[in-house]
């Protein structure tokens, strides 16, 4: 029985998942936090909880192809002062999770995407500042990282869509591109790698998960080589429209579906 006849997909969806995963690498090379498509498409074929099992390794693919590439520009003393909130938001994901039924994950990616869409769309409308990374020591600063990581580490054990929660998070604490991506490759790498006990438990991750995703990772090498060739020449602006548009359209089918 190969992986396909196993997950009970055509070769048009494992076409779909295979350009997912490609999507996966390049985002995380590239433009953090695209791979909102990905998860629409993987909760749109696969079941929608056993969507989230199968997503994370390819993730940590992704998260250990860029923090090789990036692993210079991280900014630590922004990390360590994420990580107690992030563990918060994991937890509390975690036990929505034990709760939830496909349904129920089903609507939260959908309402998650539609969310981090409309908080995209305010923040590019807001006026940008040019500030040092340092500046999140203040109190305000303090509470806006706690915010954030809560929330990123909910989103991410539950949809596997932490990305645009701390792109934004790392945008409005004055992070240039490299500075960005470093920091960004090493939190997702060490936060989706705490994550797998927790899916292992939840059964989101076992022997069938695995197979598709030996068969799916192979697709995430050439996307992650793909954004390091296009972070130089990529067009900020139009990507993003475009990621917005798509983060839409799929977070809408899932609470349609």
């Amino acid at each position: 029985m190969n992986t396909m006849t196993l997950w009970h997909i055509s070769g048009w969806e494992f076409a779909a998942l295979a350009a997912a995963a490609l999507l996966v690498g390049f985002s995380k090379t590239a433009v953090s936090g695209a791979n909102t498509v990905s998860l629409a498409i993987f909760a749109a074929v696969l079941p929608a909880r056993a969507s989230t099992g199968v997503l994370l390794p390819l993730l940590i693919v992704g998260d250990v192809l860029a923090v090789l590439t990036y692993r210079r520009h991280a900014h630590w003393p922004t990390l360590w002062r994420l990580f107690p909130a992030v563990a918060a938001g994991v937890v509390l994901g975690t036990l929505f999770l034990v709760w939830a039924d496909d349904g129920m994950v089903r609507t939260s990616i959908g309402a998650i995407l539609l969310l981090m869409a409309a908080v995209t769309l305010r923040r590019r409308r807001a006026a940008t500042r040019e500030e040092d990374p340092e500046a999140v020591v203040t109190r305000a600063g303090r509470i806006k990282a706690r915010s954030y990581g809560v929330l990123g580490g909910f989103t991410t054990m539950v949809a596997n869509a932490g990305g645009p929660v701390m792109s934004m998070y790392l945008l409005s604490a004055g992070f240039r591109k490299l500075g960005f991506l470093g920091t960004s490759a090493f939190f997702f790498l060490i936060v989706n790698t705490s994550k797998v006990p927790f899916s292992v438990g939840l059964g989101l991750i076992d022997g069938h998960s695995l197979l598709l995703d030996a068969a799916l990772a192979v697709f995430v090498v050439p996307g992650a080589f793909l954004g390091r060739w296009a972070v130089h020449r990529i067009n900020q602006l139009l990507f993003e429209r475009l990621v917005i548009a798509a983060t839409v359209v799929g977070g809408v089918q899932l609470l349609l579906r």
